[in-house]
């Protein structure tokens, strides 16, 4: 099967293409540059060096969030009008457990990764390879990054943390869990668009239409609108 994956779910753009047991190829940068106009590019010339053409394709993979607001939408609307148009299946995976699949693999303990979401939150998650396949211990969740150390404290393992905003949540995670925590290395930190593919190459496609990301929380500016007309109707 060939499937075209496709992260934008933070600063890291990523697409790869997936034939079978193949990665034909894979295409990543960690830049503060508008996805926007750079993945349709990155795309077509990964398909173009790959010698391959859209009629090719037979699954989309789109990491649907959580993560920035605007860079999980063009992920994802991306995605979405690629398999309408093509006639192909649709997969989300979310952004934590591609980015947990990407240094994960072979850590005998639970994986955190984890994205920055702002005054001391981060969205995360805990996940762990067993047998060859990621599960889900912990569901997707925004909390403090103190209390999620505390939580983890718990479990009494080792806890392997990833994910390129780790340097500003690293100094309260070593604080309460000291040794017990496990820095995955700067060039593990990535998420690879190649691991999302081979998540989300045997799932079952999701109805296009009413497929929609996942960001965990109401962005701040859809909050306060939902919020000032609630007060208009009282």
């Amino acid at each position: 099967m060939k499937v075209l994956s496709i992260d934008t779910s933070n600063y890291t753009l990523g697409v790869a293409l997936l034939d079978g047991d193949q990665v034909k190829g894979e295409y990543i940068t960690n830049l503060k540059k508008n996805h926007s106009v750079r993945v349709m590019p990155a795309i077509e010339s990964l398909m173009n060096d790959c010698d391959m053409k859209p009629a090719d394709l037979e699954k989309i993979v789109v990491a649907k969030g959580p993560g920035s607001y605007t860079g999980v939408r063009i992920g994802v609307t991306i995605a979405k009008t690629l398999a309408w148009t093509l006639n192909i299946p649709l997969v989300g995976v979310s952004s934590l457990e591609g980015s947990a699949a990407s240094a994960g693999r072979y850590f005998d303990g639970c994986i955190s990764p984890l994205f920055d979401a702002r005054r001391g939150q981060i969205y995360t998650g805990l996940y762990q390879f067993q047998q060859g396949q990621l599960y889900s211990i912990q569901k997707d969740q925004l909390l403090l990054s103190m209390d999620w150390a505390a939580i983890l404290k718990e479990r009494d393992e080792k806890i392997l943390f990833i994910g390129n905003d780790l340097p500003i949540h690293q100094p309260i995670i070593e604080e309460i869990l000291g040794d017990q925590a496990v820095f995955a290395e700067i060039t593990e930190q990535n998420p690879r668009p190649s691991e999302l593919a081979l998540l989300g190459r045997d799932r079952d496609g999701e109805d296009i239409h009413s497929f929609v990301p996942n960001y965990i929380r109401l962005a701040e500016a859809e909050s306060n609108w939902i919020k000032a007309n609630k007060e208009k109707k009282i």
